[in-house]
């Protein structure tokens, strides 16, 4: 288990890593205040998900998984990972679920970042 546990963190520090790389890349290219970066590295991400997902299955790499998808594509975005359950849920026929998953963890997360600032605001204000 703890094996695992240091190959997400590796994984981790890579992905985190080549988001930051990749998010001072992209914000050189413009975007006027739009996170053009932030919205291609969550593109990238859940687009390579979704390859490596299927590539491991046919492989038999599942044992890279911890490694590369909960590592490496989960430091590098976790939404990600997100657009893999929400079609994990909508393949599954559970349509209504994924999109409850979809608008709640949207809604509920942004929510959250608010009620969070507002919180930090008041106490360091």
């Amino acid at each position: 288990m703890i094996m695992t546990f240091l190959q997400v963190g590796l994984g981790g520090a890579i992905g985190a890593m080549l988001r930051f790389g990749a998010g001072l890349l992209l914000s050189r290219t413009g975007g006027q205040g739009f996170p053009i970066a932030m919205l291609s590295v969550n593109v990238l991400g859940s687009f390579l998900m979704g390859l490596f997902f299927v590539w491991s299955l046919h492989r038999g790499f599942e044992g890279l998984t911890p490694f590369v998808m909960a590592g490496i594509l989960g430091g590098f975005t976790t939404f990600s990972a997100f657009s893999l359950e929400a079609f994990t849920l909508f393949e599954r026929g559970q349509v209504g679920a994924a999109a409850a998953y979809v608008a709640l963890s949207v809604g509920l997360s942004i929510g959250a970042l608010v009620v969070g600032i507002w919180a930090a605001r008041g106490v360091l204000a």
